[in-house]
């Protein structure tokens, strides 16, 4: 268990993840956007063949569409691997002064943070918090080796002035 800082409990934990959300769509919208895009210029290169509908292109081709799928998860795991292992925070756990870290109180490692994002289950591996009750644990954290702690608002703001 930590020593310094509490481990997060469910309730701020879940508001972080609303925060979070609202970027992650942000971000998958923008590649759609690109990813549309780019089909677009292969149609009008002549490398896809000419449709009326690419939308319904990308939907019916399960090359396409699967692409789109990787490009989606690449994305979001990308989003918090990156935050999670800069400054053990995104912009969510930043606003509610979390912080991921493993259970010596460092950073975690790109492997440790592709787990734990891949394991949270869309934000469903925090119920697990609610019964465990001792260690205020999520599944992604059990499953990473890392911990969720709730920090000091000096400590939150030391972070944050340490990243410029």
């Amino acid at each position: 268990m930590s020593g310094e800082f509490p481990r997060a409990g469910f309730w701020r934990r879940f508001a972080s993840l609303i925060y979070d959300s609202l970027v992650v769509i942000s971000l998958s919208m923008l590649t759609a956007i690109l990813y549309f895009a780019a089909i677009q210029s292969l149609v009008a290169l002549g490398f896809i063949p000419q449709t009326e509908d690419p939308a319904a292109l990308i939907q019916d081709s399960p090359l396409l569409y699967g692409i789109r799928s990787a490009l989606f998860i690449g994305v979001n795991i990308a989003f918090f691997a990156y935050f999670w292992t800069k400054s053990g925070q995104t912009i969510g756990m930043r606003a509610w002064r979390l912080k991921v870290q493993t259970l010596n109180n460092e950073l975690i490692s790109w492997p440790q943070a592709v787990i734990r994002s891949i394991t949270a289950l869309l934000g469903l591996g925090n119920l697990v918090v609610l019964v465990d009750f001792k260690n205020k644990r999520a599944l992604q954290d059990y499953l990473s080796k890392t911990e969720v702690v709730t920090l000091t608002k000096e400590e939150n703001k030391r972070i944050y002035r340490s990243l410029d």
